[in-house]
């Protein structure tokens, strides 16, 4: 991997760490649909911004209708999760936990598309799961029911991220594919579209909807978290894909969580204990094993070298 490559991997990996940051300090006053439903609409607006200057047709090759439904599951439904974990749990408990991504889509894969579990995925899964147990039962934070509803939320959005991959490759990837850049703008639009009931329904009522009085710095840290960690990120992120391929730019995955715990402890001196390095490198470890322990993914990963 070149310099510049490794540099803007660990520059992604930096800006979302951030974001759980930003919406840390955002949803508390702004609520869970309003965090969920800005972020989105932001990130519409800004990959939008992106795409005409950029004079990308917009032409989704009729699937547009998908685009929509995966904004949906790896968007609009995570983004609420998130929004609803950060008002309990400190922002590092939330980019640890969102590690487990991979690790779900094991088994999604295992339970609904035929993907072979191999033992090496298997351990990785479980020693993941183990992860989780040692940063939640022996983390700073008590073990409640409030603080096991956020861990929880977490861990059902890193579900809906791995279903919307495998629904990526069903509806998208194995249909001919789509710009990567409309289908994270229809993805958003899908979003935005899906989130729009439930903000009307906060927002209207008797009195006011409690977002209109939140504090200039819950704005600014949504406009870091829609525009920063979500158009921005998606640039920077696809230039990677077409630099160094789509399995050496899942490794960022690995270093999210050690930036969402840096920014956690040097913005809001969160302490930095021995349970969230137990649990970082649990879940790094779990994360080695289903990304390099199978065969089929040693090929793959031949094949791209091969690309480079």
């Amino acid at each position: 991997m070149r310099p510049v490559d490794l540099a803007r991997l660990l520059f992604l990996a930096a800006l979302w760490g951030s974001s759980f940051i930003f919406l840390r300090a955002a949803a508390p006053y702004l609520g869970t649909v309003p965090s969920a439903f800005f972020r989105v609409s932001l990130g519409m607006l800004g990959l939008l911004a992106v795409v005409l200057s950029l004079r990308v047709p917009l032409r989704f090759h009729g699937k547009l209708r998908h685009a929509l439904l995966l904004g949906v599951l790896s968007s609009a439904a995570p983004f609420l999760m998130y929004a609803f974990a950060a008002q309990r749990l400190p922002a590092g408990y939330s980019a640890i936990f969102n590690a487990m991504t991979p690790l779900m889509g094991v088994l999604i894969g295992a339970l609904c598309f035929g993907e072979r579990a191999t033992l090496a995925r298997l351990a990785g899964v479980c020693v993941g799961l183990m992860g989780v147990a040692v940063l939640t039962q022996a983390g700073p934070v008590a073990v409640e029911a409030r603080m096991l509803a956020g861990v929880g939320a977490c861990l059902v959005a890193t579900l809906c991220y791995a279903l919307g991959g495998f629904m990526t490759r069903r509806w998208i990837t194995e249909r001919g594919g789509l710009d990567n850049r409309l289908m994270a703008l229809g993805s958003q639009v899908g979003a935005v579209l899906a989130l729009l009931p439930f903000m009307l329904h906060a927002s209207l009522g008797d009195a006011p909807p409690g977002w209109l009085d939140a504090p200039l710095n819950a704005w600014l840290a949504m406009l870091g978290l829609g525009l920063l960690c979500t158009s921005y990120a998606y640039i920077v992120f696809f230039r990677l894909l077409a630099d160094i391929g789509p399995l050496k730019a899942t490794t960022v995955t690995f270093i999210i969580p050690i930036f969402g715990v840096l920014w956690d402890w040097l913005i809001f001196d969160e302490p930095v204990t021995l349970a969230h390095l137990g649990s970082t490198g649990l879940i790094a470890v779990a994360l080695w094993l289903v990304l390099r322990g199978s065969p089929q993914v040693a090929a793959a990963s031949a094949a791209a070298e091969r690309k480079d």
